[in-house]
């Protein structure tokens, strides 16, 4: 049987490094990326030999994205997941940040990942599917006001990939939203109420949920529906 593959951006550490841990320990070829080198996926590779490739891109680089399509481009992935995302100024406003902070989480949360998802769509065949780490506080319907700028630009991603799902319908992929829940990691903090090992196996128990399903979802790691 052959195996499947996994090709996930932005595993060098965090929760990225968590979905390539827990599909490797599932059977599953994967194909991490990072902007340098990583001692844990360097590590994990030594875990799972023959079944963890590294691949060197930063998701704000266009042209890296691209070389990468082109280095797999004889290659199909089963699921493609775009893990990408900075919080600052998490306590500021409009009035009291600074552009580039905000300009910054824009580019990295949300224009970056549907690019890449866009740039690499062909390697994903129909059926496939595609998803992106997203946030519950990129839903407008439950915004409270927390971290305001941040939230702005999960929000923005969402609508980025309404977008997306819109104009390329007849790939036949499921598109998924993924919030993983508040997890204790760099960036969420040590205050958060989960840990890697509470979200993640259910992140990827839900994408399997979802593998073979049409259209774009935004949901959280119990499969749960979030309202846009």
């Amino acid at each position: 049987m052959t195996k499947q593959t996994a090709l996930i951006l932005g595993a060098s550490r965090g929760l990225g490094l968590a979905l390539a841990e827990e599909w490797l320990g599932r059977g599953w070829n994967v194909i991490a990326t990072a902007r340098g080198g990583s001692d844990d996926l360097t590590q994990l590779a030594k875990q799972f030999p023959g079944s963890l490739e590294m691949e060197t891109v930063d998701i704000n680089d266009e042209k890296g994205v691209r070389a990468l399509h082109d280095r797999l481009a004889d290659r199909q992935v089963d699921v493609l997941f775009v893990n990408a995302g900075i919080a600052r100024a998490i306590e500021q406003s409009p009035a009291t940040a600074s552009e580039g902070d905000f300009f910054d989480m824009m580019l990295t949360n949300a224009f970056s990942p549907v690019r890449a998802a866009e740039l690499l769509r062909d390697l994903v065949p129909a059926g496939g599917t595609i998803a992106i780490m997203t946030s519950e506080l990129g839903s407008i319907t439950n915004a409270s006001g927390g971290w305001q700028l941040y939230s702005s630009s999960k929000a923005a991603l969402n609508m980025l990939m309404k977008g997306y799902a819109a104009k390329n319908a007849r790939d036949g992929n499921a598109l998924l939203l993924v919030a993983p829940g508040w997890v204790r990691t760099k960036m969420g903090g040590s205050d958060a109420s989960l840990s890697v090992e509470e979200s993640i196996p259910l992140v990827v128990d839900m994408i399997e949920a979802n593998r073979g399903t049409q259209g774009l979802r935004y949901l959280n790691r119990f499969n749960k529906s979030l309202p846009w």
